[in-house]
């Protein structure tokens, strides 16, 4: 019998090893799994590399991890903003290295990572700084920046309700990064508001098949 259920947040972080590249769901707090992040920085893991949209507000979830001392790199959108004291801290003070992709970048070069694509070629950051040392090629009269995909070793990411089977629906706009981060990992971790029996989501709301998740675990709201 298929079960992805796991009964407590330290299950579903065990094995998750230090070096590992993380996909964080979210979008600032909407849709941020800040019970799993809590729970990777209670299992410790370290030299991590953190993809996720922001930087981390205030002192919880995504900030809370950073001010951990457990994650050397992040690759981010939106890395600055008015409680990203944190991040602005780490940064400068050399204890933490920044990519930064453009948010539509990012995101299609998650999904690339999650589809098997090798790459694309977008018009965005061309002529930039973030285009330094990237391969420029001209179709058709335009020139492109070719980007790489990334592929992560572990996601987590927040869902609405789920089932044992790993099906997973979500909450709005909370749903944001979610559904893209779970296709990229070879773990994909899921904590859900509930978990409902099987055939009570309705095949047509299911966003994430649970054929991209591994665990699941019931948070309480």
């Amino acid at each position: 019998m298929i079960n992805k259920i796991v009964p407590t947040l330290q299950d579903a972080v065990a094995g998750i090893a230090d070096g590992s590249v993380v996909l964080v769901g979210g979008f600032g707090g909407a849709g941020q799994p800040l019970d799993l992040i809590d729970a990777l920085i209670e299992q410790g893991a370290k030299d991590l590399t953190i993809v996720n949209n922001n930087a981390g507000n205030g002192d919880t979830g995504l900030a809370a991890l950073l001010k951990s001392g457990q994650v050397r790199k992040i690759i981010c959108s939106f890395p600055r903003q008015a409680d990203s004291h944190v991040f602005d801290g780490l940064y400068r003070a050399g204890k933490l290295e920044l990519e930064l992709v453009p948010q539509g970048t990012l995101a299609e070069r998650v999904r690339a990572g999650g589809a098997g694509i090798g790459g694309f070629y977008t018009r965005t950051a061309l002529g930039t700084m973030l285009a330094e040392g990237k391969e420029v090629r001209n179709i058709n009269g335009v020139d492109f920046v070719f980007e790489l995909p990334i592929v992560a070793d572990v996601a987590l990411i927040k869902a609405k309700l789920g089932d044992r089977w790993g099906n997973l629906t979500y909450n709005k706009t909370a749903r944001n990064f979610g559904p893209v981060h779970a296709t990229a990992a070879k773990l994909t971790i899921a904590e859900v508001d509930d978990v409902v029996e099987l055939g009570e989501l309705d095949p047509e709301s299911v966003v994430t098949p649970g054929i991209y998740v591994k665990r699941i675990v019931r948070v309480q709201a």
